[in-house]
């Protein structure tokens, strides 16, 4: 098979008919030195682009012409949709594809953006429609045709690769899409609904149910479950069942009904997600207290299955990474087999730093151990993480609540908290936020604390402290998404029937507005000073007077604080301070503590970047106040950074 087929004829039912050799590249783009350096950006395809846009920069930054969606602008009254129907809208497939992703990798890199994370590209299941987010895969070997080709795929990849991006891909190893169906038994099915009536909702009780068959294309469940028998359901195809073939043994799935308690082992780790279907990847052996033995994990076909059809995504499109779903809910030892596997296969093609990042909730602790059990390079988001950058840059947590995430290194026995740059994902947004249960909202949906005023702080915190920096699409345009549903998460960067704030047939690719002006000029400093992507952290004392006797951390006092907030990054004898304003209504001034040693000759430190532009390239001189010491303000809501 070559690699531009790719129409369903065309395509490969099982594994075995993958052509290696043929699907092989020349040559691979090589893995970045050091993944600490790169800023990614985390978009939701089917919300982003559907290429139909006029009066945008193209990749070589020429406004164009052609397209049938016009800017959006607040004078023409573009977000007064009626708000159910506009609602509505957002809980179906919209539109954007990879070609229209292609066509804004300008954009991407002028903003400063070195990786993008796409949300699941894989083919899904033909009779949901609401499944436009990608985690309900039917055929893990194509595309899903709302996105577009394979070729699709490939042609992005390489623009992206052209313009300094690299590609990671959302992957799902732990569940497929809703492919069978459960035979409906009321002795097993107990739950009722509002009218007292017994409903199909199949929970983990510890036991397999009977199934009733995979689903067609329709969802109807009469395809008999098990190898598809070419005989009596030759036409299975491409939308009946799942794909490829490999994955249709009974035994692929654990069939045990969908998890009601996230924390109860083994539940968590055999029960459906919903409606997405278990994969079996094997089991670990259990000692007398049923306590899972780490070492010993015995690996089904499914896994393996699952490495190849990974390891085929690598060869045909030449990704950079993989972001794993739901890691939590997989066996440790299943995990750490396809790290294994993928990572050797990536280096055979000489990706000797292929990204491997987990999405790994279940606390910091355990976050912690499953890097170290599993291989894996990076946790996303861990734990508290976004929680206090949101809420410290709004003047709601302690300072050192949130610095002290990157700090107690002896607690994961390793040598130097800088490790935690290298393995933790840092974000404010993102497309779920289960850490705000029903009660969901973007950082500018936040209207009780104003979250547009706070919002340049927000960024400057995550792109310049420690960790490698996310940024979840439409925060450049300061979207504000909130409600009671992921959906509100999740507007149209095209706009479309569900764009940001409320309207409709807009799209948001503005290159002028100041919040995406402010994040380009922060990851052209960040790019400039290895310091503020390696370097050691510190919270930094401060002081009103400067006298001796009167600096501390800054800190919360009556349960909020309205202060500058500095920390410093330390790389091979350079100091960078860098400070955001917890005060979104007046500027704020205060005597900074800086490292004595690095700057034992006194001398200035110059304004690099400011919210401000007025103070950028003006000087404050360091003083012999608690040991070192400079006079900075930060303007209101604002960030600034000192070197």
């Amino acid at each position: 098979m070559t690699i531009d087929q790719t129409t369903h004829d065309q395509l490969e039912r099982s594994l075995q008919e993958i052509d290696w050799a043929a699907l092989r590249r020349p040559q691979y783009l090589p893995s970045p030195a050091a993944w600490e350096d790169q800023v990614l950006y985390f978009l939701m395809l089917d919300r982003f682009s559907d290429g139909r846009e006029q009066g945008f920069r193209d990749n070589d930054g020429i406004i164009g012409a052609t397209g049938s969606t016009p800017p959006f602008r607040f004078t023409q009254n573009a977000y007064t949709a009626d708000r159910s129907t506009w609602a509505d809208a957002g809980d179906e497939w919209l539109g954007g594809t990879l070609k229209g992703l292609e066509s804004k990798i300008g954009y991407l890199s002028r903003l400063g953006a070195t990786a993008i994370w796409i949300s699941p590209v894989f083919k899904q299941v033909a009779s949901d429609s609401h499944s436009y987010h990608g985690y309900g895969i039917q055929n893990f070997l194509d595309v899903d045709p709302h996105f577009g080709t394979r070729q699709d795929l490939i042609d992005l990849v390489n623009t992206a690769h052209a313009n300094g991006i690299r590609v990671i891909l959302d992957i799902i190893l732990n569940h497929s899409g809703n492919v069978f169906g459960y035979q409906f038994n009321p002795d097993r099915y107990p739950v009722r609904d509002e009218h007292g009536k017994v409903t199909m909702d199949p929970r983990w009780d510890g036991n397999s149910y009977p199934v009733e068959g995979w689903r067609n294309a329709f969802g109807q469940t009469n395809i008999p479950f098990g190898p598809i028998n070419p005989a009596t359901h030759g036409n299975a195809w491409p939308n009946d069942a799942v794909w490829p073939v490999e994955f249709q043994d009974a035994a692929t799935f654990t069939a045990k009904g969908r998890i009601n308690s996230w924390d109860n082992d083994p539940e968590f780790l055999e029960g459906d997600f919903v409606t997405l279907k278990d994969i079996h990847h094997g089991d670990h052996e259990r000692d007398a207290q049923n306590r899972r033995i780490i070492d010993a994990f015995h690996y089904t076909p499914a896994l393996t299955a699952l490495c190849d059809v990974f390891k085929f995504w690598i060869a045909l499109a030449d990704v950079d990474g993989f972001r794993i779903d739901t890691v939590k809910h997989m066996e440790p030892g299943a995990t750490r087999y396809f790290a294994a596997v993928i990572k050797e296969f990536a280096q055979s093609l000489g990706k000797e730093n292929f990204f491997l990042v987990g999405e790994i909730t279940g606390g910091r602790d355990n976050a912690y151990n499953m890097l170290e059990l599993t291989g894996l390079d990076a946790a996303l988001g861990i734990d508290d993480i976004p929680d206090r950058m949101d809420y410290l840059a709004k003047g709601w947590r302690e300072p050192v609540d949130y610095f002290n995430l990157f700090r107690n290194s002896a607690l994961v026995n390793k040598s130097s908290h800088v490790w935690f740059g290298k393995h933790v994902v840092t974000l404010f947004d993102d497309h779920d936020q289960v850490r705000k249960g029903n009660n969901k909202g973007r950082f500018c949906g936040d209207w009780i604390n104003n979250g547009y005023a706070h919002l340049k702080a927000v960024l400057g915190l995550n792109l310049t402290s420690m960790g490698i920096p996310c940024i979840y699409y439409g925060t450049e345009q300061a979207f504000d998404g909130a409600g009671d549903n992921d959906r509100y998460l999740r507007e149209c960067m095209f706009g479309g029937a569900f764009g940001s704030l409320q309207s409709v047939g807009r799209h948001f690719f503005d290159e002028n507005h100041e919040i995406y002006r402010c994040i380009a000029e922060i990851t052209a400093l960040r790019k400039q000073h290895l310091a503020l992507r390696r370097g050691r952290q510190y919270l930094r004392e401060i002081s009103a007077s400067g006298e001796s006797g009167s600096f501390g951390v800054p800190h919360l006092i009556g349960g909020q604080i309205r202060s500058v907030v500095p920390w410093s990054r330390l790389f091979d004898n350079q100091e960078v301070l860098l400070a955001i304003n917890t005060d979104a209504y007046g500027s704020r001034a205060a005597w900074v503590t800086i490292d004595a040693s690095v700057h034992a000759k006194m001398g200035v430190l110059a304004c690099l970047y400011s919210t401000d532009p007025a103070q950028i390239g003006t000087v404050t001189p360091i003083e012999a106040r608690n040991g070192r010491a400079v006079h900075i303000e930060v303007p209101a809501g604002g960030f600034v950074i000192y070197g």
